[in-house]
């Protein structure tokens, strides 16, 4: 029925969706079912995460599978893209990777893919990661990594961007800071907003105060640096940076993120 609304538009058919209410609908729009592992590395001031998928969990727990996750990723840290990633040569294979990959799908009896990786890399910094629901050392269904900017104590910075990577992973942040918020995504959210506020059928001046009330919310649930930390469930994650740059005795910039769902 959205789709029929809204002339088969499959994003104002979402956005059709939340004006009505059907919120669950919505979230379920864009889901993928996939198996397999998402891998991160990291060395230093550079990260990388990978996800690999396959057709069923079993694979996961394969120790050739879990090997080739971890190989994949200590390779994108020095590779910028998936296509550049599949051509690296495979250690100790005497094949590239797309190749190892085919052997491994011959020799597992699964169809198996590279669907996407990311890679970090700051100047002066860290990049910290962490990994949920891990089955082994570095491979799990959540990959995150963080990059921060610092010439700050390294290890003290690791320590600090590890448990702002695992807010990350809890709290699925969708954007770095209010700044980073696309102008289009943000119309598009006032729009919706404004069409549930005139429900309420109060006038005009009340309804954009409501929409710019609903806004805040929206930056609080969405964006990183305005979200509540959930380790102490009080202070914003912007406010905690401040705190380690001043324990650090040196600036502290919280530079950009990945996070990586398998599937």
């Amino acid at each position: 029925r959205a789709l029929s609304e809204t002339q088969g538009d499959l994003e104002n058919a979402v956005d059709w969706l939340r004006k009505k209410g059907l919120a669950a609908a919505a979230k379920k729009a864009g889901r993928t079912a996939a198996e397999g592992l998402v891998g991160v590395a990291v060395k230093g001031n550079a990260g990388a995460v990978v996800e690999v998928n396959a057709e069923t969990d079993f694979v996961a727990r394969n120790d050739t599978f879990q090997k080739f996750v971890a190989n994949a990723a200590e390779l994108a840290l020095t590779h910028v893209d998936i296509d550049r990633l599949k051509l690296a040569p495979y250690p100790g294979a005497g094949r590239k990777v797309e190749e190892e990959l085919t052997h491994l799908i011959a020799t597992v009896g699964e169809n198996m893919s590279i669907r996407r990786m990311a890679r970090l890399h700051v100047p002066h910094g860290v990049v910290a990661s962490y990994v949920h629901s891990a089955v082994a050392p570095n491979l799990g269904k959540i990959g995150v990594l963080i990059a921060l900017e610092s010439t700050g104590s390294p290890d003290r910075l690791s320590g600090v961007g590890r448990q702002v990577a695992m807010h990350v992973a809890a709290a699925n942040p969708q954007y770095l800071d209010i700044a980073s918020v696309p102008k289009a995504d943000l119309d598009r959210e006032r729009d919706v907003l404004r069409e549930q506020a005139k429900t309420s059928g109060k006038p005009d001046a009340v309804i954009d105060k409501m929409v710019e009330g609903r806004l805040r919310k929206f930056y609080e649930e969405t964006v990183l640096q305005e979200q509540i930390f959930v380790i102490d469930n009080e202070t914003k994650v912007a406010k905690i940076i401040d705190a380690a740059a001043k324990e650090l005795g040196a600036p502290v910039t919280l530079a950009v993120f990945e996070r990586i769902v398998l599937g």
